[in-house]
């Protein structure tokens, strides 16, 4: 698998002015999953590389656990899938659609998507150990307990690493900033950040003896009469995520074991079956707004995941989204020896298909989420017309970006407006 990276080096030695000679290829900030993902196939590849993770042992937390089947796609493309099923990964082949209460469909993503494969479900701290030992089987050079105190953009991008007691400043010739929506990468390397205004709360709770009656079917439930929507994605041996979602204004934030009694029954409300709660663990709620960074590359450093966009997590686009990225990255800087010249081209297709989840989302958001009377004169248009022909929703969260249009046509006749 090295000789990609080993040909592109070797050419280079011939050329007039040969690349500036750096500590590594790739340094990696974050050994999360998009980090030890792209850490783990540029290696493969023939290209030194660091990954710096905070974490010494990965904890739970509240995060979005569900893979999109085109996410799936772009995993397999990474060679993850296997690795990921390997290591705590579920398949969910069926989705339940509810409103309210009444179950309106089933799907089946092994025939009704392009890429007819199940979505997965993860466990996130299981993959990450995963992934990442197996970014340092490909010989990547992993940093436990490591933190990024400084990063410097420019022609040679570095990083101030505190770590094992000790300072150093460590160069590449690509910085890569994994690490989240707070990603203090983007700070230093001077990205400008965009937001969303807030308008939906998403609070999780990780069950352990799931009254699920087939661990193969995941559920969407969104109630337009009550502004709320849930959604329940086994993990396999009696293991679920369930999620609550309800608008900013309600002030609705459930954090720990006193609010596991509430969440139950808001999600029952919702219209969850309530046969689903039995064991639980403390949830967390986080904000539902996209958060963004038009065009993250810049003086070599290059930013993926949710460090680059995150989107409402209400959608469950985020390990989709970081899939792709990871997969874009990788295959520019493997085509193009000039890696600023790569990272620009990443940025560019980056912001293309990310904007298309984003309007969806947001298209979504206003239809079943906003309050007021012209919000609700609204869902009674609409809502009757998607009833009868559900492709007036764009697919683009189970197919992908590229699947449906999310153009002024295809906006009208979302909204009933054609």
């Amino acid at each position: 698998m090295a000789a990609p990276l080993t040909r592109m080096y070797n050419s280079a030695v011939h050329q007039k002015e040969p690349p500036t000679t750096t500590d590594y290829d790739i340094i990696t900030i974050g050994g999360g999953l998009g980090g030890a993902a792209l850490a783990k196939s540029m290696a493969e590849n023939g290209a030194r590389v660091l990954v710096l993770e905070r974490e010494t042992k990965f904890k739970d937390r509240v995060r979005g656990e569900w893979m999109a089947p085109w996410g799936v796609a772009e995993a397999t493309a990474l060679g993850l899938r296997d690795l990921i099923l390997e290591n705590g990964g579920h398949n969910l082949n069926l989705w339940d659609n509810y409103v309210g209460p009444a179950m309106i469909g089933r799907r089946d993503f092994t025939t009704s998507t392009p890429q007819t494969i199940p979505s997965i479900t993860i466990y996130h701290p299981q993959v990450q150990e995963a992934l990442l030992a197996a970014a340092a089987d490909a010989g990547a050079e992993v940093r436990r307990g490591a933190r990024a105190r400084t990063v410097e953009a420019g022609a040679t991008p570095s990083v101030t690493v505190d770590w094992d007691g000790g300072s150093e400043r460590i160069s590449a010739r690509l910085i890569v900033g994994a690490d989240g929506r707070g990603s203090p990468t983007r700070k230093h390397a001077g990205f400008e950040v965009r937001q969303d205004p807030a308008r939906m709360l998403l609070a999780g709770l990780l069950f352990e003896d799931a009254g699920v009656a087939n661990e193969d079917v995941g559920i969407i439930v969104i109630n337009p009469f009550v502004r709320q929507g849930a959604l329940a994605f086994p993990q396999g041996n009696g293991r679920a995520r369930c999620y609550f979602g309800c608008r900013e204004e309600t002030g609705l934030r459930l954090q720990g074991e006193k609010d596991v009694p509430r969440f139950i029954e808001e999600s029952i409300r919702t219209g969850v079956p309530a046969s689903l709660f039995e064991g639980s663990k403390p949830n967390g709620t986080f904000q539902g707004a996209d958060q963004w960074t038009d065009h993250p590359y810049r003086g070599g450093v290059a930013l993926v995941g949710d460090a680059a966009a995150t989107s409402d997590p209400t959608w469950g686009q985020g390990l989709s989204l970081t899939m792709r990225d990871v997969r874009t990255l990788r295959d520019k800087l493997l085509a193009d020896d000039d890696w600023d010249r790569a990272a620009h081209a990443y940025a560019e297709e980056h912001d293309v298909y990310y904007d298309a989840i984003h309007t969806a989302e947001d298209w979504l958001t206003q239809l079943f989420m906003d309050t007021g009377q012209e919000a609700e004169a609204r869902r009674l248009r609409v809502l009757p017309l998607i009833a009868q022909d559900q492709t007036r929703v764009p697919d683009v969260f189970f197919s992908g970006p590229e699947s449906s249009p999310v153009d002024e046509t295809a906006r009208r006749r979302f909204f009933g407006e054609d």
